[in-house]
């Protein structure tokens, strides 16, 4: 990565660590320490899992936890190359799928079978068995399930009320792409796009792949069969995205803009609409100008519509399964640790003041706010659920969804040539 400067912010720091610094008579450095490396900018978050590691450092001595953040781009632009280096962090956050599976066959992580079974699998036994079979690969677990959501639509009801639309009324493809016309309109900016990371904008392609081909069009694509990208379903998908981009929905200079400007933009009333993750009423908070964002009584949510004649449910979700995956050389404090915080009661407070929607039972309860509760609820009635395309498809091909994904939106690539380039990537990634 061409001798770029790496910077890890490190969110906690022992105070064994700093009275050695200062060489403070009688301290004490610390026999273990446990590096757990996070994409979480939610200061509220993380001041919640700095209280929380400070209580686990209280009743286990010798034990320093050392959180360490990095941007979510660094992060997965830096992670690599950290799992093949003395950097290594002892634990870090993971999306799952084929980018998981990836880093536990090149060797960097530690399997949690073992741990997860023993005593009568007294762990595993707190998560569902679709968390667990979603973070296992060829009968092990490689990694502790954290938290679950699903991607939906959020708006500004005072913006939606100023041009006249009607949230309720957003149920097809076509009535989004309606809305869209009736807010640029009313002189107002529809949707806030992330769209130099891409991601952001992937979710759009990822969902109308599923309302236009169900289930069945994306397990055929997983699963490699022949010509499984060149299947109508996912072509139609790329001429709706096109057909969005074409409208110019976003913000001035969108292209540029980086996860988490979009959110932002929609706190300080830049965007009528935001398509994001479970929390995102609340997250927006911290990206406001004024620190206060949009008020909570001016936010509403709506599912991700459908489209008519599609194969794909209204009831389908796609969002993310998170966890927490073990470095291949962490001791097995990080482990004893990492079942610490992950226990239901620690997951309730973090669901209380992240909005998280937590996967371990008894910790359910802490989902109190209303939006983020309407997303568990959505979750609990899914027929399907789609794990971030650009994860669950591995590296390569994740990020070739994410590139054909803005060349949609720009009008840069037709449907076809998209559809095209993504089976031209599976079929070299099988070779």
């Amino acid at each position: 990565m061409g001798g770029e400067t790496m910077t890890i912010v490190r969110t906690g720091t022992s105070v064994a660590a700093i009275a050695a610094w200062l060489g403070i008579a009688g301290a004490a450095a610390a026999q273990t320490t446990i590096d757990m490396l996070h994409v979480e900018n939610n200061p509220d978050a993380v001041a919640l899992w700095e209280e929380l590691a400070a209580e686990y450092e209280a009743a286990n001595p010798g034990i320093d936890v050392n959180l360490e953040f990095l941007e979510n781009e660094a992060f997965k632009a830096k992670l690599p190359s950290l799992l093949q280096s003395d950097e290594a962090p002892d634990i870090f956050y993971s999306w799952g799928g084929g980018v998981l599976d990836i880093q536990r066959e090149s060797g960097a992580l530690r399997p949690l079978t073992e741990m997860m079974d023993a005593e009568g699998g007294a762990w595993r036994n707190t998560y569902s068995e679709g968390a667990i079979n979603g973070l296992s690969f060829d009968g092990d677990v490689w990694a502790v399930p954290y938290r679950t959501g699903v991607v939906a639509f959020f708006y500004n009801k005072e913006q939606f009320e100023q041009a006249g639309v009607e949230a309720a009324a957003i149920q097809t493809w076509d009535d989004l792409l309606a809305a869209v016309q009736t807010l640029k309109d009313a002189g107002l900016t529809p949707i806030t796009c992330g769209g130099a990371d891409k991601w952001p904008l992937h979710f759009y392609y990822s969902y109308l792949i599923m309302r236009n081909g169900g289930s069945a069009a994306l397990e055929a694509a997983k699963s490699g069969a022949p010509d499984a990208y060149l299947d109508p379903a996912i072509v139609q998908a790329g001429e709706q995205v096109a057909e969005l981009g074409a409208l110019e929905p976003c913000q001035n200079g969108w292209q540029g803009s980086r996860w988490p400007e979009p959110l932002g933009d929609f706190a300080d009333g830049r965007a009528a609409m935001i398509l994001g993750f479970e929390d995102t009423n609340l997250d927006q908070i911290s990206q406001a100008t004024d620190g206060q964002g949009l008020a909570q009584e001016n936010i509403g949510r709506f599912a991700f519509p459908v489209v008519e004649g599609g194969a794909g449910a209204a009831t389908d979700t796609f969002g993310g399964l998170n966890g927490w995956a073990v470095t291949a050389n962490a001791p097995d404090e990080a482990i004893d640790f990492l079942r610490w915080f992950t226990a239901p009661e620690q997951q309730r407070r973090q669901a209380e003041t992240t909005g998280m929607i937590p996967v371990v039972a008894g910790a359910e309860e802490g989902v109190v706010d209303p939006l983020v509760r309407a997303s568990a609820e959505a979750l609990a009635t899914s027929g399907y659920h789609q794990n971030y395309l650009d994860q669950d498809l591995g590296p390569n091909l994740g990020r070739t969804v994410n590139d054909v994904t803005v060349e949609l939106w720009d009008g840069s690539t037709s449907p076809e040539d998209a559809a095209q380039t993504l089976q031209d990537t599976a079929m070299m990634e099988e070779m």
